[in-house]
C-alpha cells in the first residue's frame, strides 16, 4: 500500500515556480552584465533563497568592494586635495566639486527657461504677423544666448556619434576588403601604419583649412565648427575598426569559405551571410575601441579649435581663472569619464544583441 503525501502537489508547484524564477534571473543576468549591474543577480538570488550566504560573498565582491574603493578614493581626495596648490588655488575637494555640479545644473535650468521664453515670444510674434496678413515678415531667429552645460554635453555627444558613424561607414567596408583580399590588405597596410599614430592635434589644422575653404556657414546642425570636430574624430577613430574588421574577416573558418565556394555564393551573399556573422565579435570590439578613441579625440579637438562642447567648456574655465573654475573643470572631467563609460556600455549592449560573443 502506497502512502500519498497530501502536500506533494503543492510542493511540486512551489518548486516549479522557484525554477521559473531562477530561469528569469539567469536570463536577466546577461543584461545586468551588459549594463554594469552584475551585483543585482546575487541580490535577487539571495532574496529568492538560493544559498544566501554564498550570494552575500558575491554581493560583497561585485558591489561592496567597488563602493569601498570609491569611498577610499573620495576620502583620500578630500584629505589630500587641500595640500596641493595650483595657479587657481588649492585642489577642490569632493564637497566643493559637488557644489559646483549643483550650480551648473541650476544654471542650465535657468538658461533652458530663458531659451524657451525666447522661442515662445518669437512664436507669438510670428503668429501675430500671420494673423495680420504679413507672412513675409515672419522670421526664424536662432537663440544666441550662452549654451548651458547640458547643451554643451549634448553637442559633444552628437558630434562624436556623427564622426564615429562616418568612420564606421569607411572602416568596415575597407576592413572586409582587406580581410578577404591579400592584395587589398597589402595596399591598405602601409597607409594604416602611417596614419594610425597621427595625433588629432596634427589633423585638426588640416581639417579646419579644408572645411573653411569648402564650407563657410556656421549656422545649423552642420555648422563649420561641428564638421571640423566630427571629421577630426573620423580620421582618428576609424583605425581600430578597420584593423579589427580585417582581422575578424581574415580569421573566419576556412571550411566556411570552402562551403561558400561549393554553393557558388556571389560576393554580396558571401559577405552578408558568411563573413559578417563570423566577424561580428571582432568588428564590435573595433567599434568599441573606435568610439572610445573618438570621445578622447573630440575633447582635445574642441579645446584646441574652440569648437562648442565639453572641451571648450574646460578651456573656457581654465582661461576664466576664477575661484570656482578648478571645481568646474573637475566636474567636466568626471562628466567626460562617465559619458565615456556609458558610450562603451551602449556599444557592448549592441554587441550582445547582435553577436553570440560572451566576452565582457
Amino acid at each position: 500500500m502506497t502512502t500519498v503525501d497530501p502536500d506533494f502537489a503543492t510542493t511540486q508547484a512551489k518548486e516549479a515556480r522557484r525554477a521559473r524564477l531562477f530561469t528569469r534571473i539567469n536570463k536577466a543576468d546577461a543584461w545586468f552584465q551588459v549594463l554594469g549591474l552584475a551585483w543585482i543577480t546575487p541580490v535577487l538570488k539571495a532574496a529568492a533563497g538560493d544559498n544566501p550566504r554564498g550570494q552575500v560573498s558575491e554581493i560583497w565582491r561585485l558591489l561592496g568592494v567597488p563602493v569601498l574603493a570609491i569611498g577610499v578614493f573620495l576620502m583620500l581626495w578630500s584629505v589630500l586635495a587641500p595640500t596641493v596648490q595650483t595657479s587657481l588655488g588649492a585642489i577642490p575637494g569632493p564637497a566643493a566639486v559637488w557644489e559646483e555640479a549643483v550650480n551648473l545644473h541650476e544654471d542650465a535650468v535657468r538658461k533652458g527657461a530663458k531659451e524657451a521664453q525666447f522661442y515662445d515670444r518669437l512664436d507669438q510674434r510670428n503668429q501675430k504677423l500671420i494673423a495680420a496678413g504679413r507672412p513675409e515678415d515672419v522670421k526664424d531667429i536662432a537663440y544666441t544666448g550662452a549654451p548651458s552645460y547640458y547643451a554643451q554635453i549634448w553637442t559633444s555627444i552628437r558630434t562624436v556619434f556623427f564622426g564615429f558613424l562616418i568612420a564606421s561607414a569607411v572602416a568596415i567596408p575597407l576592413g572586409i576588403a582587406a580581410g578577404l583580399s591579400p592584395t587589398a590588405n597589402a595596399a591598405l597596410n602601409p597607409l594604416i601604419q602611417i596614419f594610425k599614430p597621427v595625433s588629432p592635434l596634427a589633423w585638426l589644422p588640416i581639417v579646419t583649412m579644408i572645411v573653411s575653404a569648402a564650407y563657410a556657414t556656421n549656422d545649423g546642425m552642420f555648422s563649420k565648427s561641428f564638421l571640423v570636430s566630427a571629421i577630426t574624430v573620423t580620421l582618428c577613430s576609424l583605425w581600430p575598426t578597420l584593423i579589427n574588421t580585417a582581422l575578424g574577416v581574415a580569421s573566419i573558418d576556412k571550411d566556411l569559405v570552402n562551403v561558400s565556394k561549393v554553393l557558388k555564393m556571389n560576393t554580396y551573399t558571401k559577405i552578408t551571410k558568411l563573413v559578417l556573422p563570423s566577424a561580428l565579435p571582432l568588428i564590435f570590439t573595433g567599434l568599441r575601441l573606435s568610439l572610445g578613441v573618438g570621445w578622447m579625440v573630440l575633447i582635445a579637438a574642441e579645446m584646441l579649435a574652440q569648437n562648442p562642447g565639453l572641451g571648450k567648456f574646460v578651456w573656457d574655465e581654465f582661461q576664466n581663472g576664477s575661484s570656482q573654475s578648478l571645481a568646474k573643470i573637475i566636474v567636466a572631467v568626471l562628466t567626460i569619464g562617465i559619458i565615456g563609460f556609458l558610450l562603451d556600455r551602449v556599444m557592448f549592449a549592441l554587441q550582445s544583441l547582435f553577436t553570440f560573443s560572451n566576452n565582457r
